[in-house]
């Protein structure tokens, strides 16, 4: 396509329609063209509306099920952590694609939950813990699963099958997400010398800023036999992860479908005019032609 083809159509796009023509979507629609912005200026709060509603949703579920592991960055150990975030992150990121590509065919799913997880956790992080609590922002980094969630969609658009790209992309989405987000927190694993105590700089900050629970605070990290593996645990922790993820990828994929499926019950047909869904006509029943014995 040349240079001068381009301006043609650009032009011819930017030319006024003449006054008797109609946008055909607008005709389609049965829309006059003050009633086609109102509905345009609809969808666009529907948008906004769902991804809020969608930044919420993941970010409490992060919160519920990851819990301190992604809240504090000395719980970001070598063991649990590498373990037990990707199983929680990659249930939405499922969802979201089984919707996206069922539907829109987009493989886009995965780095949409993934922003939208960032999304929320810019917003909350400073103002819960800085605002209110004066704790420090690096006491509170949060994980980015967005590496993660573009190889899961990258995987999607390759094979174009949910049982793939569970087993190559669920496995994928968690043995990255260790070192996708170890340059984050490398400075924080340094080792440093604290009253004859070796700590990390992450555990100095948590021993600075203490943290209250109920009866008290306990920090579970780096606890169990992995260390007969012999040298970092962090590696035969994300293959678990990514095993584990596999399973989780497709039932969260089948949820997704669940879920956004539009489904009515046969007498219901208040509701789905509600839904803008047309009601099933009647059958039509011909009646049987009359006869000369049934005239008399």
């Amino acid at each position: 396509m040349t240079t001068e083809t381009l301006e043609s159509d650009r032009r011819r796009a930017a030319a006024p329609r003449p006054p008797g023509r109609v946008d055909p979507v607008i005709a389609a629609a049965g829309l006059t063209p003050a009633a086609a912005r109102v509905s345009r200026v609809f969808d666009i709060l529907v948008v906004i509306a769902v991804v809020l509603l969608f930044t919420g949703a993941i970010h409490l579920h992060t919160m519920l099920l990851a819990g301190d592991w992604d809240m504090f960055t000395d719980w970001k150990d070598r063991q649990y952590w590498p373990l037990i975030m990707p199983v929680v992150l990659v249930m939405f990121p499922a969802a979201l694609q089984a919707v996206f590509w069922t539907y829109f065919r987009l493989p886009i799913g995965a780095t949409v939950a993934a922003t939208c997880l960032m999304l929320g956790v810019a917003i909350t992080r400073p103002v819960q813990f800085m605002v209110w609590t004066d704790y420090p922002l690096n006491l509170v980094l949060p994980a980015q699963m967005i590496a993660s969630a573009l190889v899961l969609d990258v995987i999607l658009m390759v094979f174009r099958n949910a049982l793939f790209t569970a087993i190559f992309g669920g496995f994928a989405f968690a043995f990255i997400f260790y070192p996708a987000n170890y340059i984050i927190f490398a400075p924080y694993y340094v080792p440093v010398a604290h009253q004859g105590m070796i700590a990390s700089v992450a555990d100095m900050i948590g021993y600075v800023f203490p943290r209250s629970a109920t009866p008290e605070y306990i920090r579970i990290i780096e606890r169990g036999t992995l260390r007969t593996f012999g040298d970092s645990v962090s590696w035969v922790s994300a293959l678990f992860s990514g095993f584990i993820c596999i399973f989780m990828h497709y039932l969260w994929w089948k949820l997704g479908i669940v879920m956004s499926s539009m489904r009515f019950l046969p007498n219901n047909t208040k509701v789905m005019a509600m839904m803008g869904a047309k009601a099933p006509a009647a059958p039509v029943v011909a009646e049987p032609a009359a006869t000369p014995e049934a005239a008399r």
